[in-house]
């Protein structure tokens, strides 16, 4: 069940009929990080670390500098790839983490789940 704040939230980037993705009507993930970067965004913004709309501005910038270089039936267009890049600016931007530690824990996220699907 969404709060007033979330519906609030996932609404306002309900504008454009493709994006976010979705399936059915419900909103659309296909890898385990898109769920947790959408909720992650959504959260900091209801805890007042910043402005909901200080994200969708990041959002909207990540995807025209995207659209700046790349044509728009490009495949590898990726809409979760530019929220993820919005929230990490922002939360570097409003000093939620540092820039190295970002990096460092994307690293070993990223080597965890290398790990797990190799085992699997």
């Amino acid at each position: 069940m969404q709060t007033k704040f979330e519906h609030f939230a996932v609404t306002s980037m309900m504008a454009d009929e493709d994006y976010p993705p979705r399936q059915n009507g419900s909103l659309k993930f296909d890898r385990f990080w898109e769920e947790r970067a959408f909720g992650i965004a959504i959260a900091l913004a209801k805890k007042g670390h910043y402005e909901w709309e200080d994200f969708r501005q990041e959002l909207i910038n990540s995807i025209a500098q995207w659209e700046e270089s790349h044509s728009k039936n490009d495949p590898n267009w990726d809409y979760y790839g530019r929220w993820l890049l919005a929230l990490e600016r922002l939360a570097i931007e409003s000093e939620l983490i540092k820039e190295e530690e970002l990096e460092q824990r994307t690293y070993e996220m990223m080597v965890q789940e290398q790990n797990s699907t190799s085992e699997a």
